[in-house]
């Protein structure tokens, strides 16, 4: 069995020219690509096989992300089932002169674990033992109920 917490994965990457638009905002579809590894590196690490992207449910770019900012990009695993592997992602821009930082996207990404010959293969079951890991997937579980609002 695997425990919630350590699932939990932070990732940063520094916004370059090569990411942005002509208004000096990243490109929606880096953050997409930034947010699907983070997320695929959870469920692998929870699940010690092979993951692959079965679903993303619905995302919104709530802020942009500016030219010089941090991308911080947090995905950790809440719940699974017998192959597939649920887990939330968000992303904050973050100042990193100031320290400030504020969310811009979440999302909840489906993954299916694979064997050697690409075919679904049996999970482990997920534990929560800590606080909180027990607020994180409650934090997933009523923000995954609450995206059809």
């Amino acid at each position: 069995m695997t425990e919630l917490m350590e699932t939990y994965i932070e990732n940063r990457t520094l916004v370059q020219p090569n990411h942005t638009n002509m208004l000096g905002k990243t490109h929606g579809g880096h953050v997409m690509k930034w947010m699907d590894e983070v997320g695929a590196m959870a469920a692998m690490r929870f699940s010690g096989e092979t993951c692959v992207t079965a679903r993303v449910d619905r995302m919104n770019f709530e802020l942009p992300i500016r030219l010089g900012d941090s991308a911080l990009v947090t995905a950790y695993v809440y719940d699974a089932g017998a192959t597939s592997v649920k887990t939330r992602v968000t992303v904050e821009r973050e100042d990193l002169r100031t320290g400030e930082s504020e969310l811009t996207t979440e999302s909840y990404f489906v993954y299916v674990a694979i064997d050697e010959d690409e075919h679904p293969t049996t999970i482990p079951d997920l534990t929560v033992a800590t606080e909180d890991g027990e607020r994180l997937r409650t934090e997933a579980l009523e923000g995954e109920s609450g995206q059809g609002r």
